[in-house]
């Protein structure tokens, strides 16, 4: 007779080291209760929290994804399956366009086409091994912490959410709120500029710096450049690549959600030189570009062909003109809450190469004390610091993403509120 035990299926137990609540889903949780108690004030919410962009698709791209649902309804002109990594001609789009037109020595097939930077920033730690020591920024993009946590790369959290086995780089208005290298060896850093949540643009002497360490501790960077379409201050590197030397030691992630509109669209790139290698067990080194070629072919089916034709249009004359445009028009909005919350005597940081405003309040409050306040006085809602580490205490995040009247009110709101 056959016995079975009473055992279920395992789960990875890292999960449960996750601090309770993703930081979005606490915000929807509070606005929700606050939209149910106070009907009137519900009425007149304005979201400024999460970074979703709000106007139209630049027409290039509406047009080119029409024609190419066109062409699926023809058996001659049909695309089923494309590559895993892209079509060659949008790869080919992006590394002329976006890299070798500033002189970064980029080839079309060390580009991968994905659905988001957020994913990719996540998946690439498939091919990372669990022995790295981790180094992100404080504050940091949630999801950089979040994916590590859930890989098993770090230990339990203490008290302020901070996990052992991490290092947290500080990020204060003393340093322009790009970190600095650490005085000690770390394996792997995540580096986002123009920086989410705080504004921030790395100047060149700031990644050469980083450049110059990771070469010399064999260190990987993982460079988050998803709103660099917003970097507008003359001679601030645009990508990791104009730095010499950082073929041999990063990886660069871009999005089309943020300059092109495309988060509802899901169109986003990575860059991997195939002269970027990284150890073995056994101390060997090997390079890195078979090794997320192989991720990709093997787990993920490619971003459908109309979103890539869509994505390919961007780089046409009349889109980059569009794109421009789209950039400009959320830089506006950016000047105008800076310039609201500045004369309502909050302390502002960014909002001049990236699409949103740091802010900290006048008097000591916690973050989420802040975003209370505004939610409840001003029916306003922003992003609380401390959702982006214990470094962004203090402080709330405004997204520029929004339109022109919607920030004008919520510009003209802020300057009612009594600190």
């Amino acid at each position: 007779m056959l016995t079975y035990a009473c055992n279920m299926a395992f789960l990875n137990d890292h999960f449960l080291k996750l601090k309770a609540g993703y930081l979005f889903p606490e915000i929807a949780r509070r606005v929700k209760a606050f939209c149910e108690a106070n009907p009137q004030g519900a009425r007149r919410l304005i979201r400024c929290g999460i970074g979703d962009v709000t106007e139209p698709l630049p027409p290039a791209a509406i047009a080119a994804m029409h024609r190419a649902v066109d062409e699926m309804a023809a058996r001659e002109s049909f695309h089923g399956y494309g590559p895993e990594q892209g079509y060659e001609w949008l790869r080919a789009a992006v590394a002329e366009n976006d890299f070798r037109a500033r002189g970064c020595e980029v080839a079309d097939d060390e580009i991968f086409i994905s659905d988001g930077t957020k994913c990719d920033t996540g998946n690439f730690l498939d091919v990372l091994g669990p022995r790295n020591r981790i180094a992100v920024s404080d504050p940091v993009y949630p999801v950089y912490v979040d994916t590590n946590v859930m890989a098993g790369h770090t230990g339990e959290p203490n008290e302020a959410g901070a996990y052992s086995k991490l290092a947290y780089l500080p990020c204060r208005p003393g340093n322009g709120f790009v970190p600095e290298p650490p005085k000690r060896h770390v394996d792997v850093i995540y580096i986002c500029s123009p920086n989410n949540p705080t504004g921030a643009a790395a100047n060149r002497a700031q990644l050469e710096a980083w450049v110059k360490y990771a070469l010399e501790h064999k260190a990987l960077i993982l460079f988050d450049a998803a709103y660099e379409a917003y970097v507008t201050e003359p001679g601030l590197p645009h990508s990791i690549y104009e730095i010499p030397g950082a073929r041999d030691c990063a990886i660069e992630f871009r999005s089309f959600s943020k300059n092109g509109g495309f988060t509802g669209v899901r169109c986003a790139f990575t860059v991997v030189p195939k002269s970027l290698q990284a150890r073995t067990r056994a101390g060997e080194f090997k390079p890195l570009h078979p090794l997320w070629l192989r991720r990709m072919t093997t787990k993920f089916n490619g971003v459908s062909y109309i979103v890539q034709r869509g994505a390919e249009a961007l780089y046409s004359a009349q889109g980059r003109r569009q794109v421009r445009a789209l950039v400009e028009f959320y830089l506006g909005n950016a000047a105008v809450l800076r310039d609201g919350a500045a004369a309502a005597g909050l302390k502002i940081f960014g909002g001049i190469n990236a699409p949103y405003i740091w802010v900290r309040p006048p008097r000591p409050l916690t973050s989420w004390q802040a975003f209370d306040k505004i939610l409840n006085e001003a029916n306003v809602v922003i992003t609380p610091g401390s959702g982006f580490g214990a470094g962004g205490e203090g402080y709330f995040r405004i997204s520029a993403f929004n339109s022109r009247a919607n920030a004008r009110e919520v510009a003209r709101r802020l300057q009612e509120l009594k600190w």
